[in-house]
């Protein structure tokens, strides 16, 4: 009887792992699988699996880190309310067109990284993610900022450099995150409302389509920035040096480098 159930179980747990030509056994990632019911970390990366296993059900109550980076996963087809205690999730590197709005059930969730993937928007769900510290969505296809990030509580770190934004919401001034790399997108014009930003400190903005007139006296002079990154955009460090504010600016600036942060 027990030989039975064994053999049972390891039917239920190899049965949808979604692994393709060239990946690795079903058995290596049954393996990964047994083991993260006593670690709680689940580590699938680099797998070449197509769809996310079936049998990660049997884990999804106690998983506190899973790391599904660097597949080739189009879509997630399983539910995340059950993943209450996941506070790392990363999903780099896939091939992610959406993700389900059950992202906002990630209550714990201090990690989450979607970078490298071909994603056009992120679902405003993710305000509810109360506890997320870090998200990462660069190098996708976003094309408009994703306002659901604004209202974060935890938010410290927001990467969404490498997409297709032009633009910045009149919400901004809700973000509550110390650093935003909006590196090489398509901005050509800030928003005031980053003045308002109390705990923003680092704005990157390289590789853009910003010309002086986006650097306003609100964003160089009431704003709480010591550190904004402009190359590569219509501007020169001469113009940018003579701005109506640049001088509060670079108050802020060396006072935050004489600190050493």
């Amino acid at each position: 009887m027990g030989n039975e159930q064994s053999s049972s179980s390891k039917k239920a747990i190899t049965k949808g792992l979604g692994v393709i030509k060239g990946g690795p056994s079903n058995s290596k990632v049954q393996s990964h699988l047994e083991n993260a019911k006593k670690s709680r970390i689940l580590q699938l990366k680099n797998c070449n699996i197509k769809t996310v296993p079936e049998a990660i059900d049997e884990v999804a109550e106690i998983l506190r880190n899973l790391d599904l980076a660097d597949n080739r996963i189009i879509e997630i087809t399983f539910d995340f309310k059950r993943f209450t205690a996941l506070k790392h999730l990363n999903l780099h590197g896939n091939k992610l067109t959406k993700l389900p709005d059950s992202v906002g059930s990630l209550k714990s969730l201090e990690t989450f990284d979607v970078s490298d993937n071909q994603l056009d928007e992120l679902p405003d769900s993710i305000a509810a993610c109360i506890n997320l510290k870090s998200v990462n969505a660069s190098n996708n296809k976003l094309t408009s900022f994703p306002s659901g990030t604004c209202l974060l509580p935890a938010l410290e770190f927001l990467d969404l450099s490498g997409n297709l934004i032009d633009s910045l919401p009149e919400s901004i001034c809700d973000l509550k995150a110390s650093e935003l790399n909006l590196n090489r997108n398509r901005l050509n014009t800030l928003h005031d409302n980053l003045a308002k930003c109390q705990k923003l400190r680092i704005l990157r903005v390289e590789e853009n389509c910003l010309n002086k007139t986006a650097f306003t006296v609100a964003i160089l002079k009431e704003s709480s920035l010591s550190l904004i990154c402009y190359s590569g955009n219509l501007l020169n460090d001469t113009e940018f040096q003579h701005l109506n504010g640049y001088e509060e600016y670079q108050e802020r600036f060396t006072a935050t480098k004489r600190k050493g942060v």
